[in-house]
Order: C-alpha cells, then structure tokens, then sequence
C-alpha cells in the first residue's frame, strides 16, 4: 500500500490542491499521491501571507471548526473518592442537574442532527490580549461570507463515533472505531489521527451529558471565573507529555493542549469550553514558528430529552495566532467563528451496529506501512 499523506487543519493552498484534484481518479490515489504533505506545505507555504487566499476559507473552517477532537482521551470515570473533593462537588452537581444518572449503563448509541453556520474574520496583526472570543463577551462580527450546513452525529459508547458535516457543497466525514480516529476530505482523502483515541469535541459540547461527566472525572479544579455574566466553577484538563509526543513528529512539536470546561454555579450545567494547542513548527535550516489555536464555546439552549438535559445552541470562535523571530509582518491573527443548532437527538437507535464505525480501507490498521520511517501520520486536532 502507499504512503498516506499527513493530515493537517493547518491553511491549504486552494490552487495548488485544485490543479491536483482535477487530475485525480480516486480518493485514495490523490491522498497517497497527489495530496500535499504536512512537511511539502512548511517547505513552500511557510512564508506566504497566513490564509492569503480567500479562496480556501471553507477549506480552513471546515478543517479547523468541522470536527476537531477533544485534547483528552475519555477514560473510565474516576471513582467519586479519586477526585479532589471541589471537582466530585462539580460533576455530583452536573449529573444531578443534566439527570444524566438515568442513563448511565443504559445508553448504547446517540443519533444527533442539527444545522452549521460558519465564517472566517479578517486576518489581521497586534497583540493576541487584544482579541475578544465569542462567548466570553460581545461576538466579534466576521468580515467574510458565512457558509450554512448541516451534520449527522452517530455515536456508539464508549469510543466509537461518526459524523458527517456538509457546509458549502462540501463534505467532511471523521470517525473512530475505537481503536482509531480518522476524517475524509475531498481535498486530502482519508487520513488518520496521531495519538490515542479521543472524543469528538462536538459531543462534549452539551450532547452527550454522560461523556461530559466521565471526561471532566479527573480534572483538576482551578477556581471561579464569570463567563457571560454567568458565575462558574472551572476545571481544567490537559494532554500528557506520551500523548503529545505521539501526535508530534519532527517537523512540527506539538507543545500543550489544555481544555477548560466552565459549569454554572447556579444551575451547574457546563456552560462554556474553552481549549488552546500550542505547536512548533521548524523545517531544516529556518528559525522556528508558533502556532497557538483557541477555541471557545459557549453552551446554551438546554432541554430535556428522554428526561435528560442536551444542550440544543451555541457559538464557537476560533483565533490561531501566529508568531515567531522569522515572520516579517510580526505577529498574525485569524478568527473564525460558528453557530450550531441541534434538530433531532435521540437515545438507543434501533439498527445502529459496529459495521457503522469501521475506517475507510486506506485507514485502516492492518494496512498500515510497517517501515517506521515512513512519516504518514499528523494530528487531527
């Protein structure tokens, strides 16, 4: 089998990947033959202006805010005496509030299907202080077109998920089997995930109160913050140092991934998620980059179902910020943002089986190359 070529959520060069793609037969031949590597695009892209082309914004949202993971695997929830007695008050008041206790150990699957609508910022430079994330405050307003969409969300507890998002014409389907996490664009192919297996970040935003309770088990609590005008409990997690060597390589570290869950106070719902990732970027012979991602959400709309609390809304919004000794225009900022509505969620869905879940062929572990020099991997962040 040939080598599969890294996946990145990093800018994609629109003409370059379009002059390609219209030579391709199939999606397996242009991901192993035709797709432009992770360490290609550092190589030639590096010293273009960030996002330049306003050509591949769908691309980008779609890479960046259509299905990333959470930084954190989910684990076997934390028996109640293992948790630091501030965190065990936060989940016990989460659990009670969401009523998700019900469900635990009767929940096979969740089906969800809700609607997107996402748009890019104008690139602009100064201090990353400056920069005011939707939800925290007054939504900043997006100076391109916003692109409107839809999703499928099936998910198979404990680690099993997939989802397919339509935005714009175009179609991004990432899934994992338990074992394995993977996506497929049409601009890159199926490619799979560095790391260990974690949850989609989009489930843990209020649809899967469960989930939310398990992962946010061995957090650590960091205080009280007030997030829109709500006053809220903080808990914080991080990816471990093995994990985030896993999901580096030698072109590109992958420094930190740390996430914030914000639960009410009042009604101890989780509230707002806010993560970053910080990654260093150095081809052979240049001074390094660094590239620091956040994402914020803000959680809302909660109603019941099946007597279980699901957050129906938000709004996420996105800054990568750019720096480094070797850029010329200093310091480099984008914004991204998105609105998501849920339609339709629904428990224990007749006919959901494993077939569902399995990878592309490409993807899939027993094909995989066995010489370890060959650098197919790159986060799926």
């Amino acid at each position: 089998m040939s080598r599969l070529a890294p996946l990145s959520e990093e800018p994609i060069n629109e003409e370059e990947q379009h002059s390609n793609s219209s030579n391709s037969g199939n999606n397996t031949k242009y991901s192993s033959k035709k797709g432009l590597s992770w360490k290609h695009w550092l190589k030639n892209h590096l010293s273009l202006v960030f996002f330049i082309n306003k050509k591949s914004d769908l691309k980008t949202l779609l890479s960046v805010l259509g299905c990333p993971l959470f930084p954190v695997p989910l684990l076997p929830r934390q028996p109640l005496n293992q948790v630091c007695s501030s965190a065990q008050y936060i989940i016990q008041h989460f659990t009670a509030a969401t009523g998700c206790r019900k469900l635990e150990g009767r929940v096979k699957n969740i089906f969800a299907t809700g609607k997107v609508t996402m748009g890019m910022g104008d690139d602009f430079g100064g201090s990353a202080g400056s920069v005011a994330i939707a939800g925290a405050g007054a939504s900043a307003s997006l100076g391109g077109v916003s692109e409107k969409g839809c999703f499928v969300m099936w998910q198979m507890v404990p680690n099993k998920w997939l989802i397919e998002l339509v935005v714009g014409g175009h179609k991004v389907v990432a899934g994992s089997d338990g074992n394995l996490a993977w996506r497929h664009t049409p601009w890159l192919g199926s490619h799979a995930a560095k790391g260990s297996v974690r949850p989609l970040r989009r489930a843990l935003q209020g649809l899967d109160p469960i989930a939310v309770a398990s992962v946010f088990s061995t957090a650590q609590y960091v205080g009280e913050k007030r997030i829109s005008d709500i006053d809220c409990f903080v808990l914080k997690l991080a990816a471990n140092q093995t994990d985030l060597a896993d999901r580096s390589d030698s072109t590109a570290e992958m420094i930190k991934h740390v996430i914030f869950g914000y639960f009410s106070q009042r009604s101890g719902l989780l509230v707002y998620l806010e993560d970053s990732y910080l990654t260093r970027i150095q081809s052979p012979g240049t001074q390094p980059t660094y590239w620091e991602t956040t994402m914020a959400t803000k959680i809302e709309d909660y109603r019941a179902i099946e007597g279980v609390m699901i957050a129906h809304s938000g709004q996420s919004s996105v800054i990568i910020t750019r720096f480094g000794d070797n850029l010329k225009a200093g310091l480099s900022i984008t914004r991204m943002e998105e609105t998501w509505t849920i339609d339709d969620l629904a428990f224990n869905v007749a006919g959901l089986s494993l077939d569902c879940f399995i990878p592309p062929k490409e993807v899939q572990k027993d094909s995989y190359p066995v010489d370890e020099n060959l650098d197919w991997r790159s986060p799926l962040r």
